[in-house]
């Protein structure tokens, strides 16, 4: 615990880089100030280095481009790997559990040590990797590294230490997994097939042993050739020479005969007593066409061949579909007897496992589900049903139903939200699923006593949102709602022009939501707003709509006799839209002016009619910016909403807009120019009005205000948003701008894309975007421009105050022709007058937005790419009638503070150092049946800075944090007291304040991949991790930090990746988490009958041993493989979940396997005692019966 003091009285101003915890102050314009109130202040800070941990928790979703399948029949968990090194395994809900290769090699296939607590996975690096499943983060035991040879197929034997690896070679080789070594013992390519063979077999296909007899294996190459091999004898008892290739071999469970599938689209039946030709070949989807030739058909990739006790067999395949029925979906086929049932499937089969009733393959299988792995989804049918009815899937696969565009997460909400949310997502669910019980049953898991409500809201492409219950370290689908049926559906050649018409018009760029009044408020990429209510009643309502003219008019730009400050848009009061927004301009009608250009338009047209809405989020108002001379509305950027004032404020690279909700008007609609008013710290100059005019009439331009060429190049790169935010620029030069294109007689071509429209068809989804860039701070800088245009096309512009002066200078012919260079040094102190400064970041709050103020009213802070923080008072009627009339007026010259770079984040503390929640209205139903004795008032929660600091004095905290650096002021004195410049080479791409073990911490996540806290108010460097390299935009889209000390990112664009920050949460994870291994008794082989049991019992069982031992075997050679230790001792379990809690937990949980070992083995010594007990009772009375008998007596 650190006690800081700060004296205020006399404070000057020092450098921006001032170090954390210096007596540094200035105000906006970088005067000496001086605090007159209070006195000092005493915060007691209790966070501390070692309250914070990085560590991964859970990964939610589908696993991204799985490649492999695998099931435990006993444990009942199954197991897929991905193409980048990713397994997941999944057992009942919330035992759910991510491991990662280090090596990011594609998994090629995945087997389970059945009832082992053990898996196998080979690599398409040719590794073969033993996980010890025993442990709540399983870990690699052991590795095996193939230098000559390519693996293909691997196969275990149940029960069985000896693992069976074919490779692309044509040779088996035979792993002992106990100690993963290789044995001496080897099947080369040349014995298994006859001499006389002039062609190589091709790779191992496959791999099994006979169920007959284990002694032999079954060896499947991919030509068609299948060679049944003695291991004892070692020599092939026979060949088959089929001329389609294989692509799988399935036994039948009695040994005698086998099933294989081929690239024809054919299954062939082979039986042991004759095996020069098939018993039985089929084509199951190749029709005899008229001129009697079969239909080609495309390749059956596997078959399983499975019997029951009372009916036919089944056999199941993917594939075999005839190539002459184009656009058919890809199929599962369940032929079972004579009925051949068609399964068709969404995406693409990647594989698929039939789950039986035993693991032995030489009884009887008694299938009962199909697992069916799809490259987008995981299936599972229920055979047991003749209408075979999939079961429903209690996991989350279904995040990425529409690419996720945006997050948002929760911790600690409302207690009673996720329980009204899950009532009325209910009523929606899907019905026609199987009723019996999701046969992936395995592992255990229990809530843990570290839990709280937590929700995550995920945005997607097509407008839809989902609420997610994410509490307990798991995931549930609470709710879902759609934004889309707001709009009418867009029409070719209406609202938009044709040719700009969006494949995604309703994607989601950014949520906000407040669970205390349940207000939720939604940006789409249309530059759209839309505002909901919660209801737990159905209703009529007519949808209001707005519409706002946020666009700057490229005259105002470039005219050179305008003044500095003449703003270029219209007054505020000329853009109060009316609730109905088809007639509210000229040119709406025709939607073009007479030159062809649309204006004064929006992007999609609301619904003019009552619509009937279900209980849920109901939309109360739209909020649409306009087409404004044929340019499309700039996307919106930045965007708060509170319920105690009822007013939502959005902004974007033009300005600042503000809405009452509740009157539903527009109160504020200006230029973030306009908003300084005589504060402005930049002096803005002119530009040529030559160039200007020169560049304006001959080109049509992808830049923000039409510009010339030259212009936009000199520019420094910009921030564009991310998740909602801005980041901003390095001073690397942009990159090369568009070509020029000529304009013709007609006037400017409609086929322009508008400013900073982005040149795509199809929404920027975080989950599809993925660019490489290099994270050095030297080659970063260039790269970033890329990033940041690659998010949504919005340029934008920032300030830096630091940069040492440099020059740029382009050596082409163009730049030649437009040369323009520009210095940046700490002493700038003008930009171009046509720079668009953007709205960075909103916040409402209780503030003083004047030095003299003396007590707090409501404001707007406002923050820009340009680092500037902008004060904004307003005043609020208080009476609720006086509210709904008395229009809300905002005060625009407050006050003005500086930081370095784009600012992200504000947050307020009192003079204790505590949290200041943001007012808010408790939640009440609107449709509501009226109640005359109690009518409703709106209940509004306040908490005022000085409510809790009578021994301070008046006055709060101000947390500012930007891309480069984050500042703590003193309110109202705008007394600047702590200062921490974050970083120098990077910029933080997302910045929160957030509650973490009874305190307040400020988290960053950089664009480097480095994660780290800052102590409030001191902003002392509490934690800073290299944790995850930004690789690609989704990540920078999605991070979200939240209470607790927990984040979120979208890991891949199916999955996302929770992970804490929190030493608490990372000692508590263990108990947390599932146990993937329970102690469960393998159930024993059926009897085999008294006869082969009198006489021998299985008189083909061997002893692998005796073969594969280096004793009869002897050892491989070094050079074929490597063995690698694993982590998966002591310190796999270290590196799992580190601290002395954990490891006292994992103790106490291999204590009590141990105790659970002895027990069983305790009452199996009993039983035995018992049996030897009766057994000796029975003998003793025979031998009494029978010992006074002669022998010819019996």
């Amino acid at each position: 615990m650190k006690k800081f003091r700060k004296v205020l009285d006399g404070l000057t101003t020092s450098s921006p880089g001032a170090t954390v915890g210096s007596p540094s102050c200035g105000s906006a314009a970088g005067t000496p100030t001086t605090a007159p109130t209070p006195k000092e202040i005493d915060v007691q800070e209790t966070l501390v280095s070692e309250n914070f941990q990085l560590c991964k928790t859970v990964r939610h979703g589908f696993p991204y481009q799985p490649t492999a399948l695998a099931f435990d029949p006993v444990q009942k968990i199954l197991a897929i790997g991905s193409r980048s090194g990713g397994v997941r395994i999944l057992g009942r809900p919330g035992v759910d559990c991510y491991c990662q290769h280090e090596s990011g090699a594609a998994v090629l296939q995945l087997q389970f040590l059945i009832n082992e607590g053990a898996l196998v996975s080979a690599c398409a690096d040719d590794t073969l990797h033993l996980w010890n499943l025993r442990q709540r983060r399983p870990a690699i035991l052991h590795s095996l590294k193939f230098n000559r040879e390519r693996i293909t197929f691997c196969h275990l034997p149940f029960q069985s230490k000896w693992l069976y690896v074919g490779t692309e070679r044509g040779n088996t080789h035979i792993v002992n997994i106990e100690s993963f070594i290789l044995s001496g013992y080897v099947i080369m390519w040349n014995k298994a097939i006859e001499l006389s063979t002039k062609t190589h077999p091709g790779p191992v296909v496959h791999l099994s042993d006979s169920p007959k007899d284990e002694g032999k294996l079954l060896i499947g190459f991919e030509s068609g050739t299948i060679v049944q091999w003695d291991l004892r004898g070692k020599k092939a008892d026979f060949r088959i020479y089929y001329d389609e290739a294989i692509h799988s071999v399935s036994w039948h469970h009695e040994g005698k005969q086998f099933m294989c599938s081929h690239s024809d689209g054919s299954l062939t039946l082979w039986n042991l007593r004759n095996t020069t030709k098939p018993f039985q070949v089929t084509f199951p989807h190749g029709k005899i066409q008229k001129d009697a030739r079969k239909e080609s058909c495309k390749p059956i990739l596997k078959v399983e061949y499975k019997t029951c006790r009372n009916s036919e067999p089944f056999v199941i395949f993917s594939g075999g579909l005839s190539y002459d029925k184009a656009g058919r979906r890809p199929a599962l086929t369940i032929m079972h007897g004579k009925a051949i049932t068609v399964l068709e499937m969404d995406y693409p089969i990647v594989e698929f496992m039939v789950l039986c009733e035993t693991p032995y393959n030489n009884e009887v299988q008694e299938p009962y589900a199909v697992v069916v792995l799809l490259e987008k989804d995981l299936i599972v049918v229920d055979l047991t049903q003749s209408n075979y009815p999939v079961f429903e899937n209690p996991y989350p696969m279904d995040i990425h139903e529409s690419p996720v565009t945006c997050t948002a997460y929760f911790a600690d909400c409302p207690p009673d939200i996720i329980p009204i949310l899950y009532s009325i997502g209910a009523k929606h669910k899907k019905t026609g699923y199987s009723q019996k019980e999701w046969p992936i049953s395995g592992g255990t898991w229990t809530l843990g006593s570290h839990t709280y409500p937590e929700i995550i809201i995920t945005g997607h492409a097509d407008g839809s949102i989902k609420f997610w219950d994410a509490s307990a370290i798991t995931l549930q689908m609470l709710y879902k709602m759609k934004t889309s049926k707001v709009f009418e559906k867009p029409k070719p050649g209406e609202g938009r022009a044709t040719e700009l018409v969006e494949e995604d018009p309703f994607a989601i760029q950014m949520v906000s939501w407040c669970p205390q009044s349940r207000i939720f408020c939604v940006v789409g990429i249309s530059a759209h707003i839309i505002l909901y209510r919660f209801s737990k009643y159905d209703a009529n309502t007519q949808i209001v709509s707005l519409e706002v003219r946020l666009q700057c008019d490229s005259e105002d730009v470039i005219s050179p006799s305008e003044n500095e400050n003449n703003p270029s848009f219209s007054e505020p009061g000329s853009h109060s839209p009316q609730p109905h927004h088809h007639h509210q301009h000229p040119a709406s009608p025709g939607s073009r002016t007479p030159e062809g250009i649309k204006d004064s338009i929006p992007c999609l047209k609301v619904k003019d009619r009552a619509v009937r809405v279900p209980p849920g989020y109901q939309s109360e108002l739209v909020i649409q910016l306009l087409w404004v001379d044929g340019e499309p509305p700039q996307q919106i950027t930045s965007l708060d909403i509170n319920s105690a004032y009822g007013l939502l404020a959005f902004g974007n690279c033009n300005g600042l807009a503000v809405v009452d909700y509740l009157q539903k008007t527009v109160i504020l609609c200006m230029s973030t120019l306009d908003l300084y008013g005589s504060t402005d710290p930049y002096q803005r100059l002119t530009r040529s009005p030559r160039r200007n005019r020169q560049s304006t009439s001959g080109l049509t331009e992808l830049t923000d205000n039409q510009q010339s060429i030259d212009m936009e190049r000199s520019k420094s790169p910009t921030s564009d948003h991310v998740n909602g935010h801005c980041t901003s620029p390095t001073s690397q030069p942009c990159s090369a701008g568009k070509p020029r294109i000529p304009m013709g007689p007609e006037g400017p071509r409609l086929t322009r894309r508008g400013p900073g429209r982005p040149p795509f068809r199809k929404a920027q989804s975080a989950a599809c975007m993925e660019i490489s860039l290099p994270v050095s701070h030297t080659e970063g800088h260039a790269s970033r421009r890329a990033m940041l245009q690659q998010l949504h096309g919005v340029t934008m512009y920032s300030h830096d105050e630091h940069h040492s002066t440099t020059s740029y200078c382009w050596s082409d012919r163009e730049s030649r022709e437009n040369s323009f260079t520009r210095s940046r040094s700490s002493s700038v102190s003008s930009i171009d007058r046509d720079t668009k400064e953007a709205v960075t970041t909103l916040q409402f709050g209780e503030s003083y937005g004047r030095k003299n103020d003396v007590l707090p009213t409501p404001c707007l802070w406002v923050g820009t790419s340009l680092g500037v923080v902008l004060l904004i008072p307003m005043s609020i009627p208080t009476d609720q009638e006086e509210r709904m009339e008395e229009p809300v007026t905002m005060g625009v010259s407050g006050a003005v503070l500086m930081l370095k770079g784009s600012v992200l984040r504000f947050s307020f503390l009192d003079c204790m150092g505590a949290l200041i929640q943001t007012p808010y209205e408790v939640w009440r139903d609107h449709n509501a049946p009226e109640d005359p004795d109690r009518p409703r008032r709106r209940k509004l929660v306040h908490f005022s800075p000085s409510s809790s600091q009578d021994a301070c004095g008046d006055g709060h905290l101000a947390v500012v944090c930007s891309e480069r650096q984050a500042k703590v002021f003193l309110m109202p004195s705008q007394s600047c007291l702590f200062v921490h410049n974050i970083t120098e080479s990077s910029f933080v791409l997302r910045a929160d304040v957030v509650s973490v073990c009874n305190s307040v911490c400020l988290a960053c996540f950089c664009a480097n991949g480095h994660v780290m806290t800052l102590s409030l108010p001191s902003l002392r460097p509490l934690m800073d991790v290299n944790y995850l390299p930004l690789t690609d935009m989704r990540i920078a889209r999605t991070f979200y930090f939240t209470n607790g000390g927990q984040a979120l990112y979208l890991s891949s664009p199916t999955e996302i990746q929770r992970i804490t920050y929190s030493q608490e949460m990372c000692d508590n994870l263990q108990e947390m988490l599932g146990e993937l291994f329970t102690p469960i008794e393998t159930p024993e082989a059926q009897n085999r009958g008294f006869l082969k049991g009198f006489f021998g019992g299985n008189a083909h069982t061997f002893d692998r041993e005796e073969l594969f031992g280096e004793a009869a075997a002897g050892k491989a050679s070094r050079s074929l493989a490597q063995h690698i230790p694993g982590q998966g001792g002591v310190e796999g379990m270290k590196v799992a979940a580190s601290g002395a809690v954990g490891e006292l937990a994992r103790a106490r949980i291999a204590l009590d396997e141990r105790g659970q070992r002895l027990g069983e083995l305790e009452e199996r010594t009993a039983l035995m005692m018992t049996s030897a007990e009766v057994f000796s009772k029975h003998a003793h009375e025979l031998m009494l019966k029978c010992k006074d008998k002669k022998w010819y007596q019996f």
